[in-house]
C-alpha cells in the first residue's frame, strides 16, 4: 500500500497501530519515546508496519498514523483470558476515525508515532460490568488462562496527540459500548427476521 501511494504521488498516510508494540513494560501512561518489545506475533507485525511507513515517510516523504458484545448479544459466554484485572486505554472507534479523518482532512502528520488514545485505565472486569450495564442483565463469562504474551496493563500517554489536536474530546466509554451494543443489535436484525 505505501508504495501504490508513493507511485500515486498522494503524499499523506494515516496509519493505526497498536499499544502492543510496546510490550510488558509495567510503566503507565505508555508514551510514544517507550521502549518498544513485542511480544506476541501480532505486536512484532504492528512494530514492523510502523517501521515501513516511518521509513517511506523519510525516504519518500510521506506523512505518517470487538469479542465481548459479540458474545454477550449472542447469549455466549464472554471469554475472559486471565482474571480480569488487566486494564487497557479502551478508545471508542468512532473518536479513532474521528482523529483519522482530520489527519487526512487537515493534513496533520507527525514524522513520530502518536498514541490514539486518551489516558485511561479500566479493567476487563470493569469493562464486563459497564456491559451488563448497558444489557440490563448478567452476563456469563467463560474463564481461560491469560494468553501468552499479554500485557498486564496499558495506558496510552496522549501529549503528543493532543498537542496536535488540540480540541479532542474523546466517546465516553459508557457511551462508546451503549453505541457498540446498538450497532451490533442492528447487524443482528436480519438475521434473527
Amino acid at each position: 500500500m505505501l508504495e501504490a501511494v508513493r507511485r500515486a504521488g498522494v503524499g499523506h498516510v494515516v496509519l493505526a497501530s497498536s499499544s502492543s508494540v510496546y510490550g510488558a513494560s509495567p510503566e503507565l501512561p505508555k508514551h510514544e519515546g517507550l521502549r518498544t518489545a513485542p511480544l506476541s506475533p501480532y505486536a512484532v507485525s504492528t512494530l514492523a508496519t510502523e517501521a515501513y511507513a516511518v521509513a517511506y515517510a523519510h525516504c519518500y516523504g510521506l506523512a505518517v498514523v470487538p469479542a465481548f458484545v459479540d458474545a454477550a448479544l449472542a447469549g455466549w459466554p464472554v471469554p475472559l483470558h486471565g482474571d480480569g484485572s488487566q486494564t487497557r486505554d479502551f478508545t471508542f472507534v468512532g473518536s479513532v476515525t474521528d482523529v483519522l479523518v482530520r489527519a487526512v482532512t487537515d493534513r496533520v502528520s507527525s514524522p513520530e508515532p502518536v498514541n490514539l488514545a486518551f489516558g485511561s485505565r479500566t479493567s476487563l472486569r470493569e469493562l464486563l460490568a459497564l456491559l451488563e450495564q448497558v444489557l440490563g442483565r448478567p452476563v456469563a463469562v467463560q474463564q481461560h488462562p491469560l494468553r501468552e504474551g499479554d500485557v498486564p496493563h496499558s495506558q496510552a500517554d496522549s501529549t503528543r496527540l493532543r498537542t496536535l489536536f488540540g480540541d479532542l474530546q474523546p466517546v465516553p466509554l459508557e457511551d462508546g459500548v451503549r453505541a457498540t451494543v446498538e450497532w451490533f443489535e442492528h447487524e443482528l436484525e436480519p438475521a434473527q427476521a
